[in-house]
């Protein structure tokens, strides 16, 4: 009972490679009084069977940076913290079967350049040079990334555990976390079979267990986590003789070989091959029939299932037909968590204050060093270096049930490496939220999107279209969708158009005292009674945290509308910094959006009745009846016309609909939406609006009002950079781009330099042109300046614009 601190600043659950780094990095920012509980010995869950991948490749832009991070650490950490590593960075070759995977490499390596991989585009006959074993006969090209490479998963950890003790760290092995309790200034006791320790902040590090921590927060406003388990199988074989002379001639390992249109790694492993499938016949475990999951399964695995994986072994004795010579030495089949998207859960939980999470990594290993850096910052700065929100917990709500995650869990470990197209959508566990007139949409021919789990139309099918899955394997704007995209916009451009726009996230603030609440909480202004308006809140170094839009009820009444990917994110915000004695109320399931917009807009308002005042001032709001059902309108246009928001209950939302499609609205989709929306310059939230820009950067001057007598969060910060400029400058661009346009984080070039990235980009079809939204540097933001962008591994020549719409600039439209 002596050995257990009574207290200490952090306690994290779990002693795997993740809770060890979390416990590392929080030493290195000054936290050394902290405490890490393992219940068994440290790797003792997913870790300790990890095969040790480290790479680096992604097409998320946060999850590239983390895995860099992770690598960069891990060549020094073993001279660092005085713990010997076998740390091989071999280099990988991924291979590439068609033209669309090589334009997703091309994507990769671009990145990867931006943040200083040398990533290289091979083509098969360069690849056979490096890899003399292996057949490149049907290959489209490679990517080579010199970085990659694989780590002892025990020692790295034992490494990351040495370096914390050296700092002053608890490391507490044999020692099971039993619960906790949270205290009322919302600090905590952690319970532990040997005694109880005070906390001031929680970490569940947990892995394949982390769910069964999650239940311990649930009293204290903590959720079900999402997650569950897969069965993941990697076989060694013998040794090769080809193999082993092959190392001593060149002194270093073969490269790690990644078959990604097969789905398999295949990595020298001694003198001998590591094999690991990802197969579309996959498994999840303690799911169905299996028994429940042990209260411990501390370093063990199961049975292997070779006829599950006999096809990819085949194959990769093809593509390296040195594997056939040989035989399999033996075969490790064993747990690893999955999200529903395949990403980790870092970040603070859900509803709880106090409590982060760091947990269900299907790639710990490689993801593990970054995820320590930025759990440690979220806990020590209260914010991350880098926009996180693609690992972020509050990315999932409440429609992730236990169907839900082990659907899409098996559905991500099946298609590992698959490409994630613009176009497609996942299948798997569709209709989680819908919307008052879901199935009338559908019977429009609506073709659906998951957006915080809500079914929104994304664009609508006419007889003929070809709307299989197959059809949306393209980079390309051009499918069966574009034609019909096209059509949705100019019927809002030349007459009016209409889109149910279920999940809208909503939040009722009122009680005496809100309106200066909010005033200490946003950069700029409030909106007037009747009015609504923009507001913007900034974290401490003045970046973006989120938008909102506010409608202003009386002096003290608001309801806040915002994304619905962002409802626990921006309800989190606010309920964190609340006063006493005012109300925040969610009621995003309650009611339902309508957009109606487009010239003709008032005239179909007064054609179905309405007594509202249809004459009142763009950014006005009121309550109304439209075709006899009670609602609210909102004068505001995401599309950039002449238009309205319906905000209406569930219930009143069907007869609204079919009078508005009878007086002639034509249904257009999200995909529309984006278009009408780039063209206005308005900006999407976690591409355009991140943390990973200040509100000047972004070019949000005129929400800042820097001589308001309240202070709020990020005030000296933007002082400070308006005195000092911006290092960044937002910027709309003109591109001549091909039949691809720029997605997110796209390499902006002056000169054959890297100057800056795209936020978003597409096509608008009310210009007839491409556009993209980017970040450049600042000397390079004047109207007429001549840049790149790579799209795809080809570069376009783009043009910097003014900064205003490049469609009714003077907005006289939408105010018409």
């Amino acid at each position: 009972m002596s050995d257990i601190p009574t207290k200490a600043r952090v306690v994290v659950i779990g002693g795997g490679v993740v809770g060890c780094s979390v416990l590392y990095h929080l030493g290195l920012k000054g936290w050394t009084d902290c405490v890490l509980l393992e219940k068994n010995e440290l790797t003792a869950g997913s870790t300790w069977h990890a095969a040790g991948n480290v790479p680096t490749f992604s097409t998320s832009w946060s999850i590239m940076n983390m895995q860099r991070y992770s690598t960069e650490l891990y060549a020094r950490l073993g001279a660092e913290v005085d713990y010997p590593m076998n740390y091989h960075q071999s280099g990988s070759i991924r291979l590439a079967h068609t033209k669309e995977r090589m334009q997703e490499f091309e994507r990769a390596a671009s990145m990867g350049r931006y943040q200083g991989i040398a990533m290289e585009i091979w083509t098969p006959e360069e690849a056979k040079e490096h890899y003399p074993f292996l057949e490149t006969h049907d290959l489209a090209g490679v990517l080579y990334d010199p970085t990659d490479g694989d780590i002892d998963p025990a020692q790295l950890t034992q490494a990351l555990a040495k370096g914390a003790r050296d700092m002053g760290q608890k490391i507490l092995r044999f020692t099971p976390a039993t619960g906790v309790t949270q205290q009322t200034d919302k600090s905590w006791i952690v319970h532990t079979e040997k005694g109880d320790i005070a906390a001031d902040y929680v970490v569940n590090a947990a892995g394949y267990y982390a769910q069964r921590v999650g239940e311990w927060f649930k009293p204290y406003g903590g959720r079900t986590v999402p997650m569950m388990v897969m069965e993941h199988q990697y076989l060694l074989t013998e040794q090769i003789p080809e193999v082993v002379a092959w190392s001593e001639e060149h002194g270093k390992k073969l490269p790690l070989i990644r078959d990604v249109d097969v789905s398999y790694y295949l990595r020298q492993e001694k003198g001998g091959y590591n094999l690991g499938p990802y197969e579309p016949n996959c498994k999840a475990h303690w799911e169905g029939g299996d028994a429940e999951m042990p209260d411990d399964f501390s370093f063990q695995l199961w049975q292997e299932d070779l006829d599950r994986i006999e096809d990819i072994v085949t194959d990769a004795m093809e593509r390296v037909p040195l594997m056939a010579t040989t035989g399999v030495s033996s075969v490790i089949n064993g747990p690893i968590p999955y999200a529903p998207d395949g990403l980790p859960l870092i970040g603070p939980m859900p509803g709880v204050d106090n409590a982060f999470e760091a947990c269900v990594f299907t790639f710990g290993i490689a993801q593990g060093g970054g995820a320590g850096k930025v759990m440690a910052e979220w806990i020590v700065d209260g914010a991350t270096e880098w926009d996180m929100w693609a690992v972020d917990p509050r990315r999932y709500t409440d429609y992730t049930d236990h169907e839900y995650c082990v659907a899409k869990g098996m559905e991500v470990y099946g298609n590992e490496y698959a490409m994630h197209f613009p176009w497609h959508r996942w299948p798997a566990a569709p209709d989680r939220k819908l919307s008052a007139v879901h199935a009338r949409v559908k019977a429009l021919g609506g073709q659906m999107g998951d957006y915080n789990g809500w079914e929104r139309a994304n664009w609508f099918a006419q007889e003929g279209d070809d709307t299989s899955e197959e059809a949306t394997h393209t980079w390309a704007r051009s499918g069966p969708w574009e034609q019909r995209i096209r059509e949705e916009c100019e019927a809002v451009r030349d007459a009016v158009g209409v889109l149910d726009l279920p999940g809208f996230s909503r939040f009722n603030l009122a009680g005496t005292g809100a309106a200066e609440f909010l005033r200490t909480q946003i950069t700029g202004a409030l909106p007037k009674i009747g009015r609504m308006n923009l507001m913007y809140f900034a974290d401490n170094r003045g970046r973006i945290l989120t938008e909102m839009s506010c409608v202003r009820h009386d002096e003290d009444s608001f309801t806040l509308i915002t994304a619905a990917t962002a409802q626990w994110h921006d309800f989190e915000l606010l309920r964190a910094r609340l006063p006493e004695g005012l109300s925040l109320t969610d009621h995003s399931t309650e009611f339902g959006t309508l957009i109606v917009t487009g010239p003709q807009s008032r005239a179909l308002f007064e054609q179905i009745g309405t007594e509202a005042d249809l004459s009142l001032p763009w950014l006005s709001h009121q309550s109304a009846t439209v075709a006899g059902q009670p609602c609210s309108l909102a004068r505001v246009s995401f599309a950039g016309e002449l238009g309205w928001e319906v905000h209406a209950a569930n219930a009143a939302l069907p007869a609204i609909y079919e009078a508005l499609l009878a007086a002639g609205a034509k249904p257009f989709g999200m995909w529309a939406l984006n278009s009408l929306r780039l063209e206005k310059g308005y900006r999407a939230w976690k591409g355009d609006l991140s943390t990973d820009y200040s509100l000047f950067e972004g070019g949000l001057e005129r929400f800042v009002k820097l001589d308001k007598p309240q202070d709020f969060p990020g005030k000296a910060a933007l002082l400070a950079e308006k005195q000092q400029g911006s290092k960044k400058r937002f910027v709309t661009l003109l591109v001549e781009a091909g039949d691809t346009d720029a997605p997110y984080m796209s390499c902006i070039y002056s000169g054959g330099e890297i100057v800056g990235e795209t936020t978003s980009g597409g096509w608008g079809y009310r210009i007839g042109k491409s556009i993209a939204l980017g970040m450049v540097r600042a000397d390079l933001a004047q109207a007429g300046t001549e840049l790149e962008v790579e799209i795809y591994g080809t570069r376009y020549k783009a043009v910097v614009q003014e900064d205003a719409p490049l469609w009714d600039a003077s907005n006289e439209r939408l105010r018409a």
